[in-house]
């Protein structure tokens, strides 16, 4: 089993303390580093890139978690949306094997989960863009994972990766609205009761026997989005 730790990226503060104060006993590798990357996919690339370059064998996997937004109906306030590809604002889809896994030990602790294509944008996302978005396969957006994942690309390519988002807002019940207040605290209530789960989902990603934190499968990056 790896002695390395987990590495956690996050753009926000808010995000950074939800993570930190949840239950990571028995974390393969110990207590995780979580690192609070800015927003946009500029800073979290950055970021990566010092972080791998300056301790290449120093993490055994990256998980980017957060806050983010629905794209299409049937997601809510408080759903957590694990991805299985993470698309950006170009058209390239980073597919990510950990999807599944994710779903599985997230949906074993009591949450809402769905699984599918986050798509990376470089603004604040609203109105018939989201639809539009929708319409082309993604169920939640952000503005950091494609970065990181490219940033991983171009450094450690086999590192394990995996990404979430705790949906704050949807297409019915967008920011700036009265809602947004009580869905940001009940976000970040869920956001925290995740690490259960990514404690789990790192334990299994290097029991022995299994697939290996260097194996190949653990994520594809990248392909061209049809």
């Amino acid at each position: 089993m790896t002695s390395a730790p987990l590495l956690v990226l996050c753009a926000l503060g808010p995000e950074v303390w939800a993570l930190r104060g949840g239950d990571w006993r028995g974390s393969a590798g110990g207590s995780p580093v979580l690192v609070r990357t800015g927003v946009g996919r500029r800073r979290a690339g950055q970021t990566v890139r010092r972080l791998l370059g300056s301790a290449p064998g120093g993490y055994g996997a990256v998980v980017v978690a957060g806050f983010g937004a629905a794209l299409g109906p049937g997601v809510l306030p408080g759903d957590v949306v694990a991805a299985d590809g993470v698309r950006d604002a170009e058209g390239h889809l980073y597919r990510i094997d950990s999807g599944p896994e994710l779903t599985r030990a997230l949906k074993e602790h009591g949450l809402t989960v769905h699984t599918g294509v986050h798509h990376t944008a470089d603004h604040v996302v609203r109105g018939i863009e989201r639809r539009a978005l929708h319409l082309q396969g993604a169920l939640a957006v952000d503005m950091e994972a494609a970065a990181v994942l490219a940033a991983l690309r171009e450094t450690r390519a086999t590192l394990p990766a995996a990404v979430l988002r705790v949906v704050v807002d949807t297409p019915d019940h967008e920011l700036l609205r009265p809602g947004t207040l009580p869905a940001g605290v009940r976000a970040w209530r869920t956001l925290r009761a995740t690490v259960p789960a990514l404690v789990d989902w790192y334990r299994q990603e290097h029991t022995p026997g299994q697939a290996d934190p260097n194996h190949p499968t653990s994520a594809t990056l990248p392909q061209e989005a049809s």
